[in-house]
């Protein structure tokens, strides 16, 4: 009996799945979206204006709150915010409520975000915010809501209708209210003239300010490690300076220190096509001359993409006066993350 309940049952869902257009549904949802963003684009005014002069001449934090579904994307407008350069953070309003209000402060700046503007949570805060003289900026779907009308400045979502099929779930108006925060995040962006580097300095952890930050200083092998034979020494003994430093290659350097050349496995290959007797002939004769080299304090992506366009897997890294004070591999970028 519970066999074929259990079939019944698999073979409702099997029929029900098969009569639903799953695809058809997802181009509906990104149709009404796509519309609804492209509305949005066309409906912006001068509020947005009014916004970015807000934030940018805030001398405190951006605080951002919302309840719900708003409280989500708030949470990741403020987390843009802050990694672009506007001092940002989420404040839960339901908190904000018994206690965590406390994080907000005169020179700041509140963003509220609610679909309907009427959110209770939010709406309570609003006569402490003004008390504290914070400006407040709504995102709303409704210009006519309480916190449209309590805020310096009201930003609308324009949103006609959810993708949802019941026009209940909040989709459509969460789309628009993150792409509206993105828009005032790069806005803000820009007018700080905030560059790569700042962005690094706020992503030290990840992979991208490893590639922003990192330069071949602090990776290369320096001093005892650096592999480096004089120009008269043979080159026998010159696979003996690269077999110890385990860089593949060996520099050539004169009297006076300056890199001559460069002498690598290829190079070997080719000294004994032409059948040259290594344990006499000098390592000058057979190396590569002027050496692709990197000016010592450049970023590590920097030598990695010239190692690439090179189709090298090695490098020495020479200060001004073109002297070798380092060399790099390409084992070595990869370990430090930079790839």
């Amino acid at each position: 009996m519970l066999t074929m309940s259990m079939n019944k049952t698999q073979g409702c869902c099997h029929s029900m799945s098969k009569r639903i257009n799953f695809l058809e549904t997802a181009q509906t949802v990104f149709q009404n979206e796509i519309e609804a963003l492209q509305q949005l684009q066309i409906s912006l005014n001068d509020s947005f204006n009014q916004a970015c002069e807000l934030m940018l001449n805030c001398k405190g934090k951006v605080v951002v709150c919302g309840m719900g579904k708003s409280g989500h994307i708030g949470n990741k407008i403020a987390s843009t915010l802050a990694s672009t350069g506007t001092p940002a953070f989420f404040m839960h309003p339901g908190e904000a409520n018994h206690g965590d209000l406390g994080m907000l402060a005169k020179g700041d700046v509140l963003i509220g975000i609610s679909n309907s503007g009427e959110t209770h949570e939010l709406i309570g805060l609003l006569p402490v915010v003004k008390r504290l003289g914070v400006p407040v900026i709504a995102i709303t779907n409704n210009p006519k809501s309480t916190l449209a009308k309590f805020s310096d400045v009201a930003l609308d979502i324009n949103v006609e209708k959810e993708a949802c099929s019941l026009g209940l779930a909040p989709t459509t108006s969460t789309t628009a209210t993150l792409v509206l925060g993105d828009a005032l995040a790069v806005a803000l962006l820009e007018a700080k003239g905030f560059t790569a580097n700042d962005f690094a300095l706020s992503h030290p952890g990840g992979s991208l300010g490893r590639k922003l930050l990192l330069t071949v200083d602090e990776i290369m092998a320096v001093e005892q490690e650096l592999p480096l034979v004089s120009h008269s020494a043979t080159v026998m003994q010159a696979l003996l300076e690269i077999s110890d430093k385990g860089l593949g290659m060996t520099g050539v350097i004169d009297s006076d220190n300056n890199l001559l050349g460069v002498f690598t496995d290829g190079d070997l290959r080719r000294a004994l096509d032409r059948r040259i007797d290594i344990h006499k002939s000098t390592v000058e004769q057979v190396m590569t001359p002027n050496s692709i080299t990197m000016i010592q304090g450049k970023l590590a992506v920097d030598a990695l993409n010239l190692m690439q366009r090179h189709k090298i897997s090695a490098m020495f890294i020479v200060n001004d006066a073109k002297k070798p004070v380092g060399a790099i591999k390409m084992h070595t970028l990869l370990k430090a993350g930079v790839v």
